[in-house]
């Protein structure tokens, strides 16, 4: 018996590293940028003619204040006032927290601050999509406030 060489079996090997190349390829080239980019969002929700100013008032931190978050409740338009920013006027840092953690919008990411908002200091939110929702201060749970973010009405 005498051994036999095929070309046969060079060639399959060969042709499964250039599919596999050739597969890798179009991932990364076209299919993984696509799926991770950002949706297409109109200008004016993106840069709305005015923001939402919410303050943490001072003395926010005392459980016997009523108010805290203020205003509480807010009707926001997209592309007229759908770019928030929540500042900190109170003594004591502060967080800005959705009561839902999966709150996630489309453009613009996950909501809620990265960390405490020191005194003096900001957090600013642009929503782009419609929706309702409350959130509260982690340290400080019974500051609360709602938030309901509905389509422009012009």
């Amino acid at each position: 018996m005498s051994a036999t060489s095929s070309h046969a079996y060079g060639v399959g090997v060969l042709a499964i590293i250039i599919g596999a190349s050739v597969g890798i390829v179009y991932y990364t080239s076209f299919y993984l940028p696509e799926s991770l980019a950002k949706p297409k969002v109109d200008e004016e929700v993106l840069h709305p003619i005015k923001s939402t100013i919410i303050e943490m008032i001072p003395g926010s931190s005392n459980q016997q204040q009523q108010d805290n978050f203020e205003p509480k409740l807010i009707n926001i338009q997209l592309g007229i006032d759908n770019h928030v920013v929540w500042n900190n006027k109170d003594i004591t840092a502060h967080t800005v927290t959705p009561d839902d953690a999966a709150l996630k919008d489309p453009y613009s990411g996950p909501f809620g601050s990265p960390g405490v908002i020191k005194p003096g200091e900001s957090y600013e939110f642009t929503f782009t999509k419609p929706v309702n929702f409350s959130y509260h201060c982690s340290p400080h749970p019974w500051m609360t406030g709602t938030l309901k973010i509905g389509e422009s009405r012009i």
